[in-house]
């Protein structure tokens, strides 16, 4: 069994340069029962991030890998890498570490025990633990809750960067996975739900490390504009989707 911990990266030098050790160290003492190797999905980076992983692929080859994926969106870099990846079990997670490396074991168990076919971390049960803005809290319930409205959506925290999903499942439903960026996520639960895999949600301790890097509440605004409306035409174009 190979287990993939798949990174999205767009300029994160920096990032990775306070992150990643904290990361590969987790996953090189954890003892886990199945093959793993950290990669990092590239997404049209400027910065010095291919550099970064070509230097750490040279001194782990076994453990780390990277792929540069040019067109642009979150979403398509991860769909694209997942259809060609020949691991088990493909999960991602965010290099800022808004979710900690120690909380991989229980993403990823639900999966090898086969009581899973797609496990995601939740913000937003009662035994999670987060720190992060009153208007990123107020702005993602009511998300979740829209979505609950329009999809009979049992998930309750779509948007978390921190899953992990049975790669013959994936490749299932990759053809109806449209969005390429933030809105990925959404898609890919519900669609799980929709062709009646089974799904299970884990309680996540989540920091908001990059809140203060956003450009204004301006922009805020108009990102809930965007996902609801996302959410309206994903429900009209779920219509015309085959159950079978």
């Amino acid at each position: 069994m190979t287990v993939e911990i798949c990174l999205p990266l767009k300029n994160e030098e920096e990032t990775l340069n306070l992150n990643f050790q904290k990361l590969f160290d987790f996953c090189e003492k954890a003892d886990f029962s199945f093959e793993w190797k950290i990669v990092g999905i590239i997404n049209g980076s400027s910065d010095a991030t291919t550099a970064f992983f070509t230097n750490l692929k040279n001194k782990n080859t076994k453990t780390i890998d990277f792929v540069e994926i040019s067109a642009a969106g979150r979403g398509n870099a991860l769909k694209k890498y997942w259809l060609i990846s020949k691991a088990d079990i493909l999960c991602y997670l965010d290099i800022d570490l808004a979710v900690k490396p120690d909380q991989l074991p229980a993403l990823i168990q639900p999966i090898l025990d086969n009581s899973a076919d797609l496990v995601i971390g939740s913000r937003l049960l009662r035994s999670s633990r987060i720190e992060r803005s009153l208007i990123r809290e107020i702005t993602s319930r009511c998300f979740n809750n829209f979505s609950h409205l329009l999809f009979a959506n049992k998930a309750s925290d779509l948007q978390c960067g921190f899953k992990a999903v049975k790669a013959d499942v994936f490749r299932k439903i990759a053809p109806y996975l449209k969005n390429n960026h933030w809105f990925f996520d959404s898609e890919l639960v519900i669609l799980v739900q929709y062709f009646s895999y089974r799904f299970k949600e884990i309680p996540v301790d989540w920091v908001e490390n990059r809140y203060q890097k956003r450009a204004s509440k301006v922009k805020i605004i108009s990102d809930i504009y965007k996902s609801i409306g996302d959410l309206i035409l994903f429900r009209v174009r779920l219509f015309f989707i085959p159950k079978s």
